[in-house]
């Protein structure tokens, strides 16, 4: 895994402290990588290059309240229905928190899903960007994440950025910082992290992307040299774990002669009006979990545009057991800012139909307030807002009971979220067969899961 951005580094090196041909060598312990003539084969079978397909992952680490923000309850008892109250959208019959207004004026661009039914009661991020809990082994090798799968059947759209990025700050509970990795289909589809160590919430990218004082003929030839000497390795490998040094050596190569990723994290490059739709951003940790970072959102827009097929970013930090609509005053605003402007810009660039979007995070809150004005963990009512892939919006899928505790009807499985995704991508049932290193055949999701027939 490459992290290219982070605290300033010395000129000689990366931001990770690795030489540059340190760099190009990163990857040696690759694991399986793809079979191009099988994947385009396999994409011009399902017209995938015919558009640029990609996932944004938003992801609100802690748990946020669904009865405050997209299933409120005014009437139930006070010590359920909390402080906040709904208010009405674009859409006739959708009520949303009134904290979130820019939402609520295009709620026809976004889903509403009500009735996410089987999170993980543990506090982790890892079944919002695989589908699965963390406990649940399904492969020899390891689960990949969507991300992982999205790189490996989609594949790059550019030779200078990764299909896989994440924008996902490490945080203090490490599993809200854990973008999930390649698992088995190997390191060469796992995420390309843009952001390193807690604190690191400036983008810094002139020195760290560009070669300084080496010429494009001298890095070809130590790549070549490297290259050769890493043949004989590999030949000896037989399990084939080093196949995924290929998918570096590009990577290293596209991103360090290309300014295509760093000119896409520029901001600087960015119209200065369209930076300011998302509102400003708060870079500062809170305890353990993510910065307030709305920028990042357009810093994904960007890297979609830039080639990116799969982003993932987390933000703030959502476990309010105390004051939460206090919480809520500072953060929702700031939430809906950010989400509205990137379906704004999705939607002027005509990028809403080929670029998905989901917003979500671990499990729900408990439906009565506590002592200290906060809710508590609850797993069995969950909230996600999806956004553009061409899919059927101005909705709400599925419904919980008076006190927003379980779902009434149509409870929805992470798994049918992530088919949804899949289907969006062009991925879901493309006809190569990928198999873990025991040979069994595996698929991004379980046989039988279906997308959400409402949306697709």
């Amino acid at each position: 895994m490459l992290t290219i951005l982070g605290r300033k580094a010395p000129k000689s090196t990366t931001c990770d402290g690795l030489s540059r041909r340190g760099f190009l060598q990163i990857g040696a312990l690759g694991a399986a990588g793809m079979s191009l003539p099988q994947l385009l084969r396999a994409e011009a079978a399902a017209g995938i290059r015919n558009s640029h397909k990609a996932v944004i992952n938003v992801l609100l680490p802690g748990g946020p309240p669904h009865q405050d923000m997209f299933d409120l309850k005014p009437d139930a008892p006070s010590e359920v229905r909390g402080e906040l109250n709904p208010i009405a959208t674009n859409v006739p019959g959708i009520e949303i928190c009134e904290l979130m207004p820019r939402v609520a004026a295009m709620m026809d661009r976004f889903a509403i899903i009500r009735s996410m039914a089987d999170s993980n009661p543990q506090h982790d991020l890892y079944q919002c960007v695989t589908g699965y809990p963390r406990n649940k082994r399904v492969a020899v090798g390891g689960t990949p994440s969507a991300g992982a799968w999205i790189s490996r059947m989609a594949g790059p759209v550019s030779r200078a950025v990764p299909p896989h990025m994440s924008l996902m700050y490490p945080t203090g509970e490490r599993r809200w910082g854990d973008p999930g990795d390649g698992g088995f289909l190997g390191l060469g589809h796992a995420p390309f992290r843009l952001v390193s160590g807690k604190g690191s919430n400036k983008v810094e990218t002139a020195e760290n992307m560009v070669l300084q004082g080496i010429s494009l003929e001298r890095l070809n030839q130590r790549n070549n040299l490297r290259q050769s000497l890493d043949n004989f390795r590999r030949e000896a490998d037989a399990s084939g774990v080093m196949d995924g040094m290929d998918v570096f050596s590009k990577q290293a190569l596209g991103i360090l002669t290309s300014s295509n990723l760093s000119d896409a994290l520029d901001l600087s490059k960015e119209d200065p009006e369209i930076v300011a739709r998302y509102g400003k951003p708060d870079a500062k940790f809170r305890a353990d979990g993510a910065p307030k970072m709305t920028t990042n959102l357009l810093l994904a827009r960007r890297l979609v545009e830039a080639g990116a097929r799969y982003v993932s970013l987390n933000f703030s930090r959502w476990d309010w057991h105390g004051n939460a609509f206090g919480r809520a005053r500072q953060d929702l605003p700031m939430l809906d800012h950010a989400l509205s402007a990137l379906l704004q810009d999705l939607h002027e660039r005509g990028m809403e139909k080929d670029v998905s979007v989901v917003c979500w995070g671990e499990f729900g809150r408990t439906p009565k307030i506590n002592k200290n004005s906060g809710r508590d963990h609850w797993p069995r009512a969950n909230f996600a807002l999806l956004a553009g892939g061409g899919m059927q919006t101005g909705q709400v899928i599925g419904s919980t009971n008076r006190t927003a505790a379980v779902p009434k009807d149509r409870p929805v499985k992470f798994q049918e979220v992530f088919a949804t995704l899949y289907h969006n991508m062009g991925i879901l049932d493309l006809p190569e067969r990928i198999f873990d290193p025991s040979g069994t055949p595996r698929n991004p999701i379980d046989t039988g899961t279906k997308p959400l027939e409402e949306l697709v």
